[in-house]
């Protein structure tokens, strides 16, 4: 038997239900993961509420990260022992005591990061990582700038890790005072308190600070423009971009905003739509290979995945109740 996380029908998180689920036999080419921690994500939330465009067969375990050890190992699968350190990505089913999971979904993980560390950093990087090498295309981001929104949760902070890496002036948009220390310790160059400026205000302040550095004063705003917040401080924003300057839709907490086309027309402006999960499912080599390079990048030291707030796994819907309503800085994670 285990403990899970159950999902029993599509409405409010109040709902989610602990429950105990036989443990399922192993099937060819998988291996049993006891789990130690299980990542908590915003869209976690949605999916269960059945307001995501993905609604998964009723009822369901919520949860697409988790790390533990190996408890048990098909007699196809080789490379794997007991008692291995692991994480994977499982799609759904996370938010459990244990999982069985494909051997090839099952990523070593790296003493340097913690238990809670490898369960929440896959989703916020792997989308930082896609949005900005993949999709920005930027390599050497030196002598340009990035606004991102959000800045204080796991996706933000993720992509003010990875554009600092990349080189770039990242200028971190947070509503609270811890959340914006840690945009600041993640290489944040400057801060804006979005809970003292209206979405006009953020705007010209990310001007402001864009027309700071001398490579990119001439262009006359931001280069990139990292969105996972929408609405009207998306939209607002916009207008924050510089010459050829490229909007990143990663998500819409704050609705889906309307962007007036001809903004984007001026100034030469580009919107990009980033949508990593839908990708890596499509592209599961490169995916695999993307992975392999944002897991050296943490190795290295180049990235630092923050230590998330913590919760136990029965708590489930408060934790995600508390990620809706922006109580928490960073990420979040169940501990079984």
């Amino acid at each position: 038997m285990y403990t899970a996380i159950e999902c029993q029908t599509f409405g409010p998180i109040e709902d989610l239900r602990v429950v105990e689920r036989e443990s399922p036999p192993l099937g060819p080419g998988t291996l049993r993961i006891d789990v130690s921690a299980c990542g908590v994500n915003f869209v976690d939330g949605i999916i269960a509420e059945g307001k995501y465009q993905i609604k998964p067969p009723l009822p369901f375990v919520p949860g697409m990260e988790v790390v533990g050890r190996v408890s048990e190992i098909a007699d196809d699968v080789s490379g794997a022992t007991i008692g291995d350190r692991v994480f994977a990505n499982v799609g759904f089913g996370g938010f459990a005591s244990e999982a069985v999971v494909g051997a090839a979904q099952v990523v070593p993980i790296s003493p340097q990061l913690s238990d809670g560390q490898a369960a929440t950093f896959m989703q916020s990087y792997m989308t930082g990582w896609f949005a900005l090498r993949k999709r920005a295309g930027v390599v050497d981001g030196a002598g340009k700038t990035m606004l991102v929104l959000g800045a204080g949760s796991g996706v933000g902070l993720a992509a003010v890790d990875i554009g600092s890496s990349f080189g770039l002036g990242v200028i971190a948009c947070a509503s609270t005072e811890d959340k914006r220390a840690l945009a600041m310790e993640l290489g944040a160059e400057a801060v804006i308190d979005n809970s003292t400026l209206d979405a006009a205000g953020v705007k010209d302040a990310a001007k402001a600070f864009a027309a700071s550095f001398p490579e990119s004063a001439d262009r006359g705003g931001v280069d990139y423009l990292y969105d996972p917040i929408g609405g009207d401080l998306g939209a607002t924003c916009l207008r924050a971009l510089g010459d050829d300057g490229q909007y990143l839709v990663i998500g819409f907490v704050g609705g889906i905003p309307s962007l007036p086309a001809n903004q984007v027309l001026l100034r030469n402006r580009r919107v990009t739509g980033v949508d990593w999960g839908a990708w890596a499912g499509r592209n599961r080599s490169a995916d695999r290979a993307m992975l392999a390079d944002v897991v050296a990048a943490i190795e290295r030291g180049d990235l630092h995945p923050v230590e998330p707030t913590t919760y136990p796994l029965a708590e489930a819907a408060r934790a995600l109740a508390d990620l809706a309503a922006r109580k928490v800085a960073g990420k979040v994670a169940l501990v079984p």
